[in-house]
C-alpha cells in the first residue's frame, strides 16, 4: 500500500499514523481450515510477513491446546509468538480460545493506547462482534484467513482482508500431495510383483480420484488457486473511480487501491494473477479496460470500457444451480457429503458449471458463500476436507414453510373474523344481562353438600363425618 492515501485534501483515517499492530491467532481454526481446503500445513510466518508490510507488529499471541500441537510449537517460537495455553474442561472447551482471544484483544484496546491496529488470523464468523467493537473504538482491523473457509460476512466487515491463498508460493511451500502432471498408467502385473506390498498398492492406485478437475485431493484447488478473469474486477474499479470523481480527487494508483479496499475489504490484486497493484492496473490497461496518463508513480486512471459491456456473471447467480443439486441429493446430504462429492454432483447435473466463471477461485470458496446464504452448513475436517450438511432450520421456520402463504393469510383473516363476532356476541350478552336480571328474582348461592372426607393415607380406617346440627328449639 502506498503512502499517497489523501482523499480530497483529507488524510485517510486508516493511515493517519504509523500502524502498531497486535496479532491474535486462533490457531485451531486457521490450522484446520488450511489443511481441509488447501492440503497444506499452516505457516504463521506468511501471515506475519504480510502484516509487516502494513505496519509494526508490537504484540503476537496464539491460542490453542499446545500439548497437542507439538509440530506448531517450534514455528511459533521461531517467530516469537506468545503461545496462550488452553486446557479443555471435561465437558469440552469448543469456544474457550475464542472467548480468551476476544477478552485479551479488548483489554489491549483499553490499556495500550499505542496499539491502533488489530490483526485476527482466523476464519471464524464468531469474531464479527469483536471486529465491530474494535472498529467502534477507532482501531484498524485486518483479517487473515483463507477465502475458501472464511465467512464472507467477516471479510466484508474488516478494513482489509488478507487471503491466505494470495500469500502462497508453491516453490517455497509445496503442497502436501503433489498432483500428477498426466494420468498415471496402471502398471503391469509383472512390475507390481517386483515391488513391495506398500509400493505396489500405491502404484496400482488410480491417478484420478473425486469428481472434476480442480476438485481432486491434491489437485489444482489445493495448489495456489488459478487467477480470476479481469471482468470480475471491473465493477469495483468503476465504482471506486466514480467515488473519487464525486470527491473531486484525481484518481491515482494509491488512491484507487485505498478506495477499492474501503468499498470491498476482500479485494486482492493477487487473485487476478498480478503481484502488485501497479501490475494489476497495467494488466487492465493492456487488455483495453483502462487508460492511464502521466509519469510513472503518478498515473491518472480512466475507464476505457464500460463494465456492462464485459459484465461477468455475479456470484448470486450460481446459487439456484446449487439449490437444485441439493434438492436432488437431499438424502445423500443428511449424513454429510464432502466438497469433492458435491462438486461431482454439480458437474453431473450442470456439466457447464465452472466456479471461476462466477468469481470464485475454488469450489470450497463457493461452499462458504453458499453457507452464508443459508443453503448448506459446512464443517472443516483435516482428513476429509469440507463436509456439507443440510442447513440448520428452526421449528418455527419449518412450520411456516409447510403452510402456504395464501392458506396462512386466509386462516388469519378467519381468526380475526371469528374474534370480531365473538366480541359482538359478548357485548350483546352483557347488554341483555341487566334486563333479564330485573325480570327474575335473585337466587341465593347454592349450598355446598357435605362430603365425606377421604381416608388418611397412613393406614388408619377412621373416617370423619360431618358434625350433626343441633335441633332448633
Amino acid at each position: 500500500m502506498t503512502k499517497d492515501r489523501t482523499l480530497a485534501g483529507h488524510q485517510d483515517p486508516y493511515m493517519q499514523e504509523r500502524q502498531n499492530i497486535a496479532v491474535f491467532v486462533d490457531y485451531d481454526n486457521i490450522e484446520i481450515g488450511v489443511k481441509s481446503t488447501l492440503r497444506r500445513e499452516f505457516a504463521v510466518s506468511l501471515c506475519l510477513d504480510a502484516l509487516k508490510e502494513r505496519g509494526d507488529i508490537v504484540a503476537k499471541f496464539a491460542y490453542a491446546n499446545w500439548s497437542r500441537q507439538e509440530g506448531a510449537v517450534r514455528q511459533m517460537a521461531e517467530n516469537a509468538v506468545q503461545m496462550v495455553q488452553r486446557l479443555p474442561s471435561p465437558r469440552g472447551d469448543k469456544n474457550g480460545a475464542d472467548i480468551n482471544l476476544a477478552l485479551d484483544a479488548l483489554e489491549m484496546a483499553f490499556t495500550h493506547k499505542n496499539v491502533n491496529a488489530f490483526a485476527i488470523i482466523s476464519g471464524d464468523s464468531d469474531f464479527i462482534p469483536l471486529v465491530n467493537k474494535l472498529k467502534a473504538y477507532g482501531k484498524t482491523i485486518y483479517i487473515v484467513g483463507g477465502k475458501a473457509f472464511t465467512s464472507t460476512i467477516l471479510q466484508q466487515n474488516c478494513h482489509e482482508f488478507i487471503s491466505y491463498e494470495s500469500l502462497l508460493d508453491d516453490s517455497k511451500f509445496p503442497v502436501r500431495e503433489a498432483p500428477p502432471s498426466r494420468p498415471t498408467p496402471i502398471p503391469s502385473a509383472t512390475a507390481l510383483l517386483g515391488q513391495t506390498p506398500v509400493a505396489a498398492s500405491q502404484a496400482a492406485a488410480p491417478a484420478q480420484q473425486g469428481h472434476g478437475e480442480g476438485h481432486r485431493r491434491g489437485g489444482r484447488e489445493h495448489r495456489r488457486p488459478a487467477p480470476l478473469d479481469l471482468p470480475h474486477a471491473l465493477p469495483l474499479v468503476e465504482r471506486a473511480l466514480a467515488t473519487l470523481r464525486r470527491r473531486g480527487v484525481q484518481p491515482q494508483l494509491g488512491l484507487l487501491k485505498s478506495t477499492m479496499l474501503q468499498l470491498d475489504p476482500s479485494f486482492n490484486e493477487r487473485a487476478y494473477g498480478t503481484g502488485s497493484f501497479s501490475d494489476f492496473v497495467d494488466k487492465l490497461e493492456s487488455n483495453g479496460y483502462l487508460a492511464t496518463t502521466g509519469p510513472e508513480g503518478r498515473k491518472t486512471i480512466e475507464v476505457k470500457q464500460v463494465a456492462e459491456s464485459v459484465a461477468a456473471p455475479k456470484k448470486d447467480e450460481a446459487l439456484p444451480m446449487l439449490r437444485q443439486v441439493l434438492d436432488i441429493y437431499k438424502l445423500d446430504l443428511e449424513d454429510g457429503a464432502t466438497g469433492d462429492d458435491l462438486a461431482g454432483w454439480m458437474t453431473k447435473i450442470h456439466p457447464a458449471f465452472d466456479v471461476q466463471k462466477y468469481g470464485f477461485q475454488s469450489f470450497s470458496e463457493f461452499l462458504t458463500f453458499a453457507q452464508d446464504n443459508f443453503l448448506v452448513r459446512i464443517e472443516a475436517d483435516a482428513a476429509r476436507g469440507l463436509i456439507a450438511y443440510p442447513p440448520a432450520e428452526t421449528p418455527t421456520s419449518r412450520r411456516t414453510a409447510e403452510i402456504p402463504m395464501e392458506t396462512a393469510s386466509a386462516a388469519m383473516a378467519a381468526a380475526a373474523a371469528d374474534g370480531t363476532e365473538l366480541a359482538a356476541d359478548e357485548a350483546a350478552a352483557r347488554e341483555a344481562a341487566p334486563v333479564e336480571a330485573a325480570g327474575k328474582p335473585k337466587r341465593g348461592a347454592p349450598r355446598k353438600r357435605a362430603t365425606t372426607k377421604k381416608a388418611p393415607t397412613n393406614g388408619s380406617t377412621t373416617v370423619r363425618r360431618p358434625r350433626a346440627r343441633k335441633p332448633v328449639e
